[in-house]
């Protein structure tokens, strides 16, 4: 049986936006499905200790940008830093990747694309024009999928994706989750894939 691998992330972050394809593709190897959970940020962090960029302490903020350069570096990506709309309201972006996998459609190609936009082509993805023109690209029918996920269960699914995350011990973005284990951060990835390649019974906290 497949192994199901719970993705938590949301189109503002630059780590899932690092991670995601590295980590799609690692889940095509090994035949895992992807159970994609986009979560409100701004839900998750009050309840499990986190703090908003804005909150945090300068010298945190400053290694954080150190951090970047290094990833970008290290998976061989090239984007900005500091990208124009950023941040941005990623609620409507989110919400249509919940859209997509409420329809039975795999949201990776819109979220890859998504994410590509935000970061490298420092494109406003808290626009719906723009997030229409992601969806268009792809061939999607980007007005009916705006409009379900403006719509009160896609928007209930997205609440429930954040307290989702909070009772599987995940409080940040990206978090991998296979049988119960969290792998927080896309440098956690290759841990994952250790994982996964091993077929270990998953760890749990002590």
């Amino acid at each position: 049986m497949a192994q199901s691998l719970d993705y938590y992330f949301t189109l503002v972050s630059p780590w899932a936006y690092i991670g995601h394809d590295l980590f799609t593709d690692l889940a095509r190897r090994h035949g895992a499905r992807i159970v994609y959970k986009p979560v409100n940020l701004g839900e998750v962090f009050p309840n499990s200790g986190g703090l908003p960029l804005a909150r945090r302490h300068p010298l945190r903020v400053a290694y954080r940008g150190m951090e970047l350069q290094r990833w970008r570096e290290r998976r061989g990506l090239s984007f900005s830093l500091k990208p124009k709309h950023w941040p941005f309201d990623p609620t409507l972006a989110d919400c249509v990747a919940v859209a997509l996998a409420q329809r039975g459609e795999d949201p990776g190609p819109y979220v890859s694309a998504a994410f590509k936009a935000v970061f490298e082509a420092e494109r406003d993805m808290g626009d719906s024009a723009e997030i229409g023109r992601v969806l268009s690209a792809l061939g999607h029918h980007a007005d009916v999928l705006i409009a379900d996920a403006q719509s009160a269960p896609i928007r209930a699914a997205y609440a429930q994706n954040s307290q989702d995350a909070l009772a599987a011990g995940v409080f940040g973005s990206p978090s991998y989750v296979r049988a119960g284990e969290v792998f927080w951060g896309q440098d956690r990835i290759e841990l994952l894939a250790d994982a996964l390649q091993s077929g270990r019974a998953p760890f749990r906290p002590l």
